[in-house]
């Protein structure tokens, strides 16, 4: 009979600090910032209510048909995910959609979602998943609900943990019906509509943020090539952190990763309260 440690390793513990950091604090519109010079809220302000939305029906798009396409051809591979490969990809896409102009960015976009998810399920494989499995290919399209997250966000400000919790549900209902229909399940199926839904709502929020910076006056070509180099390396961020986390937790059980989780939130500050006069 098999014991799982007591205790985390150096090492471990190490790596649950690092994905705790990117996972709670993410960073892609900051980065954006810092690269246009402008807050991101004041490009927001810049997009149409209607362009909005329909990046988020585009994002649901995206999402379906990657339903299928997670893992084709990475199953045989073997030692560290390609990050700079897919990274290089996504910079010369948005170079492209750059030099075109915004309206490019809704042709653009499923074939950036591609490369997010293949580099997403690159990582999974990376991190000892094992990619023939139901649930890890909905793991791989979790990340992009963690990537959705935003300064702003309520979820965001409930956790990872929280969020992981919010979409068991769906999730659970999703595998139990890919696993009797098989992966090419029709796409039209409820439960999978409710699973594309809840991601494409928080992909959404990064999307948003990546449009409204390329309508920010930029280097064209150049400036949409920066901007997709930091939405690509954000999702890979978020991947490598949820899969850091779940192969921490099959190594020392789910409860005892979560409690260690837990540990690195700062405590909540005490109101103090002054005495009425």
């Amino acid at each position: 009979m098999s014991t799982r440690p007591l205790a985390l390793s150096p090492a471990d513990h190490s790596s649950l600090q690092q994905a705790y950091k990117c996972l709670e604090y993410p960073s892609f519109a900051i980065r954006l910032s810092n690269f246009i010079g402008t807050p991101i809220e004041m490009g927001l302000d810049l997009l149409p209510h209607n362009c909005r939305r329909r990046l988020h029906r585009y994002a649901e798009k995206a999402l379906w048909g990657a339903l299928n396409t997670a893992t084709v051809g990475l199953h045989q591979k073997r030692g560290r995910s390609s990050d700079r490969y897919y990274h290089l990809i996504g910079i010369a896409s948005g170079a492209i959609g750059g030099f075109f102009g915004g309206p490019a960015l809704l042709l653009e976009l499923p074939f950036t979602t591609s490369v997010i998810l293949r580099t997403i399920a690159d990582i999974a494989r990376s991190e000892g998943e094992d990619l023939e499995n139901i649930d890890t290919r909905l793991a791989c399209l979790e990340v992009f609900a963690l990537g959705g997250c935003s300064k702003d966000d309520d979820a965001a400000e409930a956790g990872y943990y929280s969020l992981r919790l919010a979409l068991e549900a769906t999730l659970s209902g999703a595998s139990r019906y890919l696993a009797q229909n098989g992966l090419k399940a029709q796409a039209g199926a409820p439960i999978l509509v409710d699973v594309i839904m809840a991601l494409s709502q928080r992909f959404g929020v990064a999307l948003s943020e990546k449009a409204a910076a390329e309508v920010v006056p930029i280097v064209g070509a150049l400036g949409g090539a920066v901007i997709n180099s930091l939405f690509i390396q954000h999702f890979q961020d978020m991947a490598r952190s949820h899969f850091t986390l779940r192969r921490l937790e099959r190594k020392y059980g789910p409860r005892m990763i979560r409690a260690e989780y837990g540990k690195l939130r700062p405590p909540a500050p005490k109101l103090l309260y002054a005495a009425a006069a």
